[in-house]
């Protein structure tokens, strides 16, 4: 096993960063350029959004193929062979010559960005100590806030400079750059031992996940807790853009550093939640996700960027928690009980725009919010009727 504060810890869980940096960047990249894209090809806000809803979709009902897979087949190839998928179709998208291209591309693109974050935590779940894991998951997921931070800035900034296709072109070379280190650093596996792939064990083994309240009710808390926190930071563009912020491309990417407080929680996470337990780290996340939802409601642009700062600490305090959680609590098919958690995590990033649209056309950024907090009250409670469960030793944790 890896230990906490190896060469092979710091060798793999570097490679897992740089992994994450290089899937979460290129999920994220049209983010700020939502409202240049709905000026450009005159669509809707609900429209303009399949940009960015379209790849987490495909990425989230990737994750059905490919943690199976990777049960039967192993890790370190798999995640390899799906990051070259990503190079290619991102090099491609700067070739896109139309909305529907690139919404086609962004599918594509978005199957083949499943791979990592499927395989990842089941990687570190085979090969890492308990000690070691809890330390790589708050790293690993800080490298998926940094990468949105990063896809964010560049997608900022580079469209402002060159333009959105050849955007995509700068990403493209990046991510090959990413590949490679990942390649070099990455530990074989050692630990893995391979399951058959069969499709009847394969569906068991899902639903027998699926019907695991100790992973189920986590998972619809990443899910819908997901379903708002991204969807915010794509309604706030419009607000920005618009009077009386007026903010460039270059500005609103900028206003995705607030995700620096979001590494910093989910590496605090881990720490955390050797003293107080990870279902009371998820609760604090949700409680302070809330607060920077309400401070966000100001006029004054500063109190919007706090707001966000603590919402992107909390949301990542909790993620990086419950992930934790979901790979510990699995006694079996880990990749399979990961992929799971994510996708629920990602068909909520991809559905959360439904369902705050028309809290947004009823009262704008107020209705938002007001949208926000009735879901988070929900997931606080799912959590807390998950620790009664618990206590009441009705469920026992391992």
């Amino acid at each position: 096993m890896i230990e906490a504060g190896t060469k092979p810890f710091w060798r793999a869980t570097i490679a897992l960063c740089i992994g994450s940096f290089m899937i979460f960047s290129n999920v994220y990249v049209t983010q700020p350029i939502l409202p240049e894209l709905q000026q450009e090809f005159m669509l809707t806000t609900l429209e303009v959004g399949w940009s960015f809803t379209i790849t987490t979709l495909m990425l989230g009902l990737s994750l059905l193929f490919y943690g199976p897979l990777s049960d039967a087949l192993g890790r370190r190839l798999l995640m390899l062979l799906s990051m070259a998928g990503v190079c290619v179709c991102t090099l491609l998208l700067s070739q896109a010559n139309s909305f529907t291209s690139l919404i086609v591309l962004r599918g594509l693109q978005g199957f083949f960005l499943g791979g990592l974050p499927a395989i990842a935590i089941a990687y570190m779940g085979d090969e890492y100590s308990r000690k070691a894991l809890l330390l790589a998951v708050g790293l690993y997921i800080s490298g998926n806030s940094i990468g949105g931070i990063s896809g964010r800035l560049i997608g900022g900034f580079v469209s402002d400079w060159l333009g959105w296709a050849d955007l995509f072109l700068v990403m493209g070379l990046m991510s090959v750059v990413c590949w490679l280190l990942f390649w070099w650093l990455l530990p074989a596996s050692q630990q893995f031992t391979p399951q058959p792939l069969h499709l009847p064990s394969m569906l068991q083994r899902l639903k027998g996940h699926l019907t695991n309240p100790l992973l189920l009710l986590v998972y619809l808390v990443g899910g819908l807790n997901f379903f708002i926190f991204i969807n915010q930071y794509s309604y706030i563009t419009f607000v920005l853009s618009d009077a009386p912020y007026h903010l460039s491309p270059v500005w609103i990417g900028l206003l995705f550093l607030t995700y620096l407080t979001g590494t910093v929680g989910s590496t605090l996470s881990g720490r955390v939640a050797q003293r107080i337990g990870q279902l009371n780290c998820i609760k604090a996340g949700i409680v302070i996700l809330m607060s920077g939802s309400l401070l966000t409601l100001s006029d004054a642009l500063g109190w919007i960027v706090l707001g966000f700062f603590i919402n992107s600490f909390g949301f990542f305090f909790a993620h990086s928690s419950a992930s934790s959680w979901v790979s510990r609590q699995a006694t079996y098919a880990r990749a399979s009980a990961s992929s799971l958690y994510l996708v629920f995590y990602y068909l909520g990033a991809s559905s959360g725009g439904f369902y705050l649209d028309p809290f947004w056309q009823w009262l704008a950024w107020e209705g938002v919010v007001l949208g926000s907090l009735i879901v988070l009250l929900l997931t606080l409670s799912l959590t807390l009727a998950l620790s009664s469960l618990c206590a009441r030793g009705m469920i026992k944790t391992q």
